[in-house]
């Protein structure tokens, strides 16, 4: 590609980044914010220096890694805690909590790495991992420059702000605001399709009044027709508007949506043979000609129709991606994680309601959330605009409230901050009782005022004292259930505690794998625990003693968020697993999906590298560990088996 096709805002970048600059830059979703990261991997290759490219989540690490396998080979590795491929690589991909861990346990291990890439950056505001942007940003080495790539924030000067005062140098700013494919925004409330607010308004949110018989108004309310999905696709198909995303906010709605197009087609006789020849092929490379789940499938794929969440395997999810980008798939029904990063566009973008879970209640969507997914509408070089059509019930959200979701500024980012136990006890090893002075550091500290700076220095100086009281520091220094548990991250106490009561050291490997996935799974509302085996109840019983006197402490210390109970509702398909069951009859021990059962052994395999690995492990909990690794971590939960698989087999190879 030559200079001239590069946008204004791109060719800004490349001049900051060629001048030796750290870079920010802000842009809407699908304005081409890769294409800087792009130039940064290519002039470190020039120089024969390295560079490093976080995400947020393992699923955008593994994309990455795909995509930048054609553009580099060789070039390019990748660890996320349950992959690690060609560790060594000029070019590392890793998640961000692995370049916070790095950062803070081997720097010297960063010091062939001249940049970092900081994509999603914005992340930085996510209850649940925005600490970790933080703390990766504040002891980020002093050699490392970086770019930070960003969706539309409107507080941008500050983010840049905070980060030159700890950096102590500039960081230069680049912002765009349009996109390079422009988005025209529909509505289908009543059962008609309106191509404007103001038409909505008028056709959506009509009232009706009745009157008592004596003609005295009684009450007011708004018509309502149901919106038919039928009539949604027929609009579709007649304005050319395909292949659609349709984002829909649950894992079953996907698949009840998409099983009601029965009667739709989207693929003619040729198409059709092509997908079921490329369908067949991918089945049979992923290992999933026996996968009732890609059985079911097939006779949505045979009409351009899909559907992808979470509870998919992972490996049939890839499938449905590469399918996706054949532009065979005409309609795929999703949830939000698709819009994460993940570079497939498509001409039109659907949303089933403008409602979603934020971690513990539903509400209204935030509009940077909103362009997050509306971004995927329009494909760049093919589409002269891109389609959003927003599926509106009047009884359920104001006509205001989509106005504020459309056209409101995006959302300001703000500081999550609180650090880990295992963050402070790894600072507290190298800075004592002198690191309360690097909360100043914090984009907490930077946007506050100074009432809730006060109250997160006291959570700090709390959870600091909760660790002395429970023998991790003694007399300023770590002790061995302090270095243990600084090796941990998320799950520290807990694990902790049982490796303090030599327990561990006891337990048999299922017992061990059992253990593992209690920590790291979250039942979901109306969960039940099952019938558990006798070594199952008695480890129950010890975990549950010891959460209760961690949350008793914590408590006192009005410590938040509380740390992580066991749950041991995976303690049977645990054990079948680990006795060698074949992973399609693992249904008959849990009703947990089967993605999420990949992802919760994953996890769990990770705590247990994690437990491995630390410096005061025993050699014989070690090599019981590798053991039990060898046996948890086949086929299907093996996540670099399939990014091997996938790197080894794409269309462009097989079916061009």
């Amino acid at each position: 590609m030559c200079l001239m096709q590069y946008d204004r805002f791109q060719k800004q970048a490349f001049d900051f980044i060629n001048q030796g600059y750290s870079v920010i830059v802000s842009a809407p979703t699908g304005a081409g914010k890769t294409v800087i990261a792009e130039h940064v991997i290519t002039e470190c290759l020039k120089k024969n220096s390295g560079v490093i490219y976080t995400a947020p989540i393992k699923a955008l690490s593994n994309q990455k890694f795909r995509d930048f396998q054609g553009q580099y080979p060789d070039k390019i590795g990748i660890l996320t805690g349950d992959v690690s491929i060609n560790p060594e690589a000029p070019v590392l991909i890793m998640t961000t909590e692995i370049f916070r861990n790095k950062a803070l346990e081997e720097s010297q291990s960063l010091k062939k790495y001249a940049w970092i890439i900081f994509d999603e950056i914005h992340y930085i505001d996510n209850e649940e991992r925005g600490t970790i942007w933080e703390e990766s940003i504040m002891f980020l080495p002093a050699h490392m420059k970086m770019l930070c790539l960003s969706a539309t924030v409107p507080n941008i000067d500050a983010l840049v702000c905070w980060i030159e005062s700890v950096h102590n140098r500039d960081l230069k700013k680049v912002i765009e605001t349009k996109r390079p494919v422009p988005l025209h925004f529909f509505f289908q409330c009543q059962n008609q399709i309106l191509d404007s607010l103001s038409r909505l308004r008028r056709g959506g949110y009509q009232k009706q009044i009745s009157y008592s018989y004596r003609g005295r108004q009684r009450f007011t309310h708004i018509s309502f027709r149901p919106n038919r999905l039928a009539t949604l696709l027929h609009h579709l198909q007649q304005q050319d508007a395909l292949p659609c995303i349709y984002f829909a906010f649950g894992r079953r709605r996907c698949e009840t949506l998409a099983n009601e197009l029965y009667s739709f087609n989207f693929l003619n006789n040729k198409e059709q043979e092509k997908i079921t020849l490329m369908y067949q092929a991918l089945c049979e490379r992923f290992d999933l000609t026996q996968e009732k789940s890609a059985g079911s499938l097939f006779h949505l794929i045979k009409r351009g129709v899909a559907y992808h969440h979470a509870g998919m395997l992972p490996t049939l999810k890839e499938v449905i991606e590469q399918l996706f980008t054949s532009k065979l798939i005409k309609i795929i029904f999703t949830t939000e994680t698709f819009a994460l990063g993940i570079n497939m566009p498509a001409r039109t973008v659907v949303f089933d309601e403008l409602r979603k879970f934020y971690g513990r209640y539903h509400q209204n969507l935030k509009t940077r959330d909103f362009y997050q997914m509306a971004g995927r509408a329009g494909r760049r070089g093919m589409d002269q605009e891109g389609f959003v059509y927003c599926r509106i019930n009047p009884r359920w959200i104001e006509a205001e409230e989509v106005k504020r979701i459309l056209y409101a500024n995006p959302e300001k980012i703000s500081s999550k901050f609180n650090s880990s136990y295992a963050t402070l006890l790894h600072l507290y090893a190298k800075h004592k009782e002198n690191l309360y002075q690097l909360y100043p550091l914090t984009l907490h500290y930077f946007q506050e005022k100074p009432r809730r700076r006060k109250k997160a220095k006291e959570l700090l100086q709390a959870k600091i004292s909760l660790l002395k009281e429970l023998g991790y520091i003694r007399n300023q220094e770590l002790t061995a259930k302090g270095e243990f548990a600084a090796s941990l991250y998320g799950f520290e106490l807990p694990i902790a505690e049982i490796f303090a009561q030599n327990i561990l050291e006891r337990l048999s490997q299922v017992e061990l794998g059992i253990l593992a996935t209690a920590l790291v799974y979250e039942p979901r509302k109306g969960d039940h625990t099952p019938k558990l085996t006798p070594n199952a109840r008695a480890l129950k019983a010890i975990t549950d003693e010891i959460h209760r006197a961690i949350q008793r402490l914590e408590q006192r210390l009005h410590i938040w968020p509380k740390s992580k109970e066991y749950f041991f509702h995976l303690a049977l398909v645990t054990e079948a697993w680990l006795r060698g069951e074949e992973f399609s009859q693992l249904s008959r021990y849990s009703n947990v999906d089967e993605g999420e059962l990949v992802r919760y052994f994953r996890m769990a395999t990770q705590v247990l590298r994690e437990i491995q690995h630390a410096p005061v492990t025993s050699e014989q909990l070690k090599e019981r560990i590798r053991k039990l690794l060898l046996i948890f971590n086949r086929d299907i939960v093996d996540a670099e088996k399939q990014l091997r698989i996938e790197k080894n087999f794409t269309f462009e190879k097989n079916f061009t």
